[in-house]
Formats: structure tokens, sequence, C-alpha cells
């Protein structure tokens, strides 16, 4: 079915609780195995049918923010998940209790009690106007994001649409852009500190509540991180220090040589890798899709089934418009067994990513679509994200379909973007870290601590107030996942570097790395992130062995990459 025929009802909510109430009474009461059994199915597929739903009301909205219908639909969702919990809460109890615990263990793994038992640590009732509250306030950030309008040169530009300016190879045209955002970051700062500043205090309360010192637990428990801890990050975080930025410092050196400026730069100088402008697909919205057919009707015949499905059926929303919720996503309608891929189109190298990054997400969805439980589809987040980034990677041998006369200048940047992009990302976590440790840091407090952390994991940056918000050090307010997704950041980082693994199979043998790819993506959810990796032949991130070793095979080839007539 098309999505546009995909029909959309809101359920009662009170039918929903009773429901979930009588399939965890019945799963008490069940007498056999088989009988245990079918109540279970017929959850999963009373679950799976709801989060169609909402699923469907979240899309829909975050294609047009403006449409009053799903927007009220989206605030229903908010309102409606947090009252759920309670009744979820109380099935897995029962499947935790359940005298046929050692016949589902036998029959679908035990990750799902491990889960479960996870799950317990991270609800309960008490926090529910909490929950709801904080859905409120990120739905209210992401809805401030998307109203932006920015004058620029006589336009008026989304976020998204203003980015190619952002990267223009002219020095003067690009700072603009920089200032024009930044400003408007900085004319709506006010309400973006009240916003962080309740979801950070809501948090720390809902940690509390639950007997914890803090949100950290908390949110450990809500990513569901069921093979590492906060003590693992830490030394992740330390091996990017020692290892990684380093060699993303040097390529900063390198860049600032090539554009000729004086080193560290600023973030409008810093946004543009080559003197002739940065890598660019060729042709349109329609010819980048086109390429991306190619690459999965000839990568193999299980991704050329997928992405034929993604477009028969309209499963991809890619176009940039106004109204649209910025930034790019992949999610699942259950009912359908299909991913969705939403993104916004802006003319830069970021639209391949998405043909790439984003359907590497949706293949994987895709290959395990008919998981039981449903939970298996997806692994934790660190380990979803994998798919992604190598997907990334492994378009390299198809890449002059999508940038033609700017293939070269895109592997360069590619791989460059990968190095540099962990620090940050580390950053990112590492800030997060320091905020709910310390829930009652004001925002000038805050802004101070993120601009300590520029210090050590981004020295390349050049913070002279020239521009708005940027160089005033203060950029971590637009990264949504900070406001939306607490905590979730560091799982790209993780993933980026078991991905750059594949690219180093990659440089021996592609159908190596493809075949560890699909030895990893074939296991779905069922594993844990390290038993994942480890089933695949591949490393854990948490060796430092893997990040030292990525790390000089990636600097040896950027140092050995030859521009020359690339400007």
């Amino acid at each position: 079915m098309k999505f546009s025929e995909m029909p959309y009802e809101r359920p009662d909510l009170e039918e929903c609780k009773s429901a979930l109430k009588d399939l965890t009474r019945r799963l008490r009461e069940a007498e056999s195995y088989a009988e245990a059994k079918a109540v279970f199915l017929e959850k999963e597929k009373q679950v799976e049918h709801s989060r169609t739903f909402a699923t469907l009301a979240s899309i829909r909205h975050s294609i047009d923010t403006r449409d009053a219908f799903y927007d009220a639909e989206s605030k229903f969702w908010n309102s409606a998940m947090p009252e759920l919990e309670e009744y979820f809460q109380g099935w897995t109890l029962a499947m935790l209790e359940s005298a046929f615990r050692p016949d589902f263990t036998e029959e679908y793994g035990g990750l799902m009690f491990l889960n479960a038992e996870i799950e317990l640590k991270s609800f309960s009732p008490e926090i529910i106007p909490e929950m709801q509250q904080e859905n409120k306030l990120a739905l209210e950030y992401e809805e401030l994001l998307a109203s932006a309008q920015i004058p620029f040169e006589g336009g008026v530009y989304t976020l998204s649409q203003l980015t190619p300016f952002k990267n223009d190879p002219d020095d003067a045209r690009r700072l603009a852009a920089w200032k024009a955002e930044g400003q408007w970051f900085k004319d709506n700062q006010p309400r973006m500190d009240a916003i962080y500043d309740e979801l950070v205090h809501l948090r720390d309360a809902m940690g509390k509540k639950l007997g914890y010192e803090n949100y950290l637990p908390l949110g450990y428990y809500r990513m569901g991180r069921n093979c590492y801890t906060k003590e693992d990050v830490e030394q992740f975080r330390l091996a990017v220090q020692k290892y990684l930025v380093p060699v993303a410092n040097s390529i900063y050196v390198e860049q600032a040589k090539r554009l000729g400026k004086t080193y560290p730069m600023s973030y409008a100088d810093n946004a543009l890798e080559f003197r002739s402008g940065n890598p660019r697909p060729q042709g349109s919205a329609e010819d980048v899709i086109a390429a991306a057919k190619r690459f999965y009707d000839e990568l193999s015949p299980e991704t050329s089934e997928f992405f034929r499905t993604m477009l028969d059926q309209e499963l991809l929303d890619v176009l940039s418009t106004e109204g649209k919720q910025g930034g790019g996503y992949c999610t699942s309608l259950p009912d359908y067994h299909v991913p969705f891929i939403f993104a916004n189109f802006n003319g830069t190298q970021g639209d391949v990513e998405v043909c790439t990054h984003e359907a590497g997400h949706a293949f994987a969805d895709w290959m395990n679509r008919f998981r039981v439980p449903a939970e298996y589809i997806w692994p934790s987040m660190e380990g979803c994200e994998v798919h992604s980034m190598s997907m990334e990677f492994l378009a390299w041998p198809w890449e002059e379909g999508f940038f033609g006369p700017d293939t070269q200048k895109f592997y360069y940047s590619h791989l460059a973007s990968a190095l540099t992009f962990i620090p940050y990302g580390t950053m990112v976590d590492h800030f997060q870290h320091i905020v709910y440790e310390n829930p009652d840091l004001t925002p000038e407090q805050r802004h101070a601590e993120w601009k300590k952390l520029l210090a050590i994991y981004t020295p390349w940056h050049k913070l002279d107030g020239e521009i708005p918000f940027y160089g005033d050090g203060e950029s971590w307010q637009q990264k949504h996942h900070i406001y939306s997704s607490p905590l979730y950041y560091i799982d790209y980082c993780l993933a980026q570097t078991v991905s750059l693994e594949i690219w180093s199979l990659m440089q021996q043998d592609h159908r190596l790395a493809w075949e560890r790819y699909m030895a990893y993506t074939r296991q779905g959810g069922s594993r844990t992130f390290t038993e994942l990796l480890d089933n695949a032949g591949l490393v854990s991130p948490f060796q430092e062995e893997c990040l030292r070793s990525v790390c000089e095979q990636a600097h040896a080839w950027l140092s050995a990459f030859d521009l020359s007539g690339i400007e």
C-alpha cells in the first residue's frame, strides 16, 4: 500500500488500556506455554497496530508542522504514550514472572527479558506527568526550529533551505549566511534556554523519583543500554581525545592551508572544505534518487528489492518544504512491514547521505521486518547507527553516479568528516553528562561548560564572537538530540567507529566488507551491541585498539590522497 493511502484513526485510549490490562491478565492465567504464547502474539499484533497509527501521525506532522489535524494528533500521542507505559509495564512484569519464561527464552532468546528488566528500571506511574511535559517541551523546541524564517539576500529561508548558502564558496556570502542563521538562534535563545532548563529539571526530577542520584542512570536505562556502562563511555572519550582529536585537528590545519586561511578558522570557514566548493551531487533531487536506485540494484538482490519497494510505495519524503520539520530520520510502519524515510534535500552532499544513511536504517528494518518479538527488528541505538553509517561507506564504488566530477572531493570529504565528527559527537555526550550531573547550572553556566569542551574536542573553531551564537561558543542549542533525545549522541560516535572498520575492510575487499555488514545486519536486534559485533567478526569500539587502528589507517589514507587538480 502506498503511504498516501494508509488510513489513520485515533484509537480510543481507554480501550487500549483495557486491552493491555486484559492481555496481561490472560498471560498470568495461562495454563500452558501454547496458551501463553498465543496471548503474547496477540499482544504483539495489537501493540504494533497502535504504533502504526502513532507513527503515521508523527510522520505526517513532521512533513507539515502547520497541519492542524496532525498537530493535534501528535499532541495526543505525546500525552497518551506515557499513560500507556503503566500498562506496558504491567505486561512486562507478567512476562518476567511467567512460569513459562524458560519456554519463551528457549524460543525467542533471553535478550527480551534482559531488556524487560531494564525497561522496569526506567518507568513508574508517578513520572507520567513529567514524561508528558517532557514530550510537550521537546515538541515545542522542534516546532520552533521548523518555524524559522530567516531573511537572507532578499529572500526568506528555513534552516534547511539556508544550508547551501552556509557552504557557498564565496567567503562573504558564506559568512553572511552563518551570521543570519546565528542571529536567528540568538534572537530565539531566551526561549530555547527556558525550554532546556525546564527539560533538565523535569528529567532530574524523574530520575530522583525513581530513586537515582540524578537523571543519568535513568537516561541510560531509557536508551536501553544493555552491554556497556557510563564508565565504558568515559574510557571511549579518553581514547577519542588521545587518538582522534589530533587526527581531526590535522585535517583542519590542512584545510586552512588549502583555503588560504589562518588556523584556527571560524565556523563559516571550517564549513568550506575546498576553495572551489564542497562536493555537490550532480543533477536534481530526482537524479539523486535515480543514482540511489542504481546503487541498490547493483549492490545485492536484497537491497534492490528493498529500494524498489520504497519508491513504489511512496516511502520517502525528502524535499525541503515550508513548514516541514528539520533534519531527517527513518522509522517503520509495523502493520505494513515497511520502513519510511523523512529528510530535507537541499542540494548538498547531505542529500546523498540521506540515500545511504537513512536508507541503511531502512534496509536493516526491511531485512528483519517479520521478526518476533517486534523489538528484535532493531538493535539498541548505537547498533542501529552501524547500519546507516556503514552503508554510507559501502556506497563508495557508486559515488560517481551521485557526484560526477566531484567524486574525488567526496571521497576525501566523507572520510575526513567521519573522523572529525566523532570528537564533536563525543563532546555532545560529555556536555550532557555535565548538565545532568549539575542540573541547577544556569543557562549562562551551561554555555560556559560547552565553551570549555570546545577547546578540548574541537580546537579548530575560532571563538571570536564574529558570528552570533556560533562564534560565541553556544552552538549546542542547534542540536536536536540534546533537547529531544538525551544521551543519544554517543551512539553515533560508537557506530561511526565501527563504520570506519567497515571502511578499512573495504580497502582490502569490498565483498568481504559487505559480507561482514550483512552478517551484522541479519541479526536484527536479537543480540546486544557487543554480541552483534562479535558475531560479525567486528571489533568493539570500547577496545582501545579499535579506535587506534582505524585512526592510523584513515589518517594515512588522507595524507596520501592525491588532491592535485582540486582547488
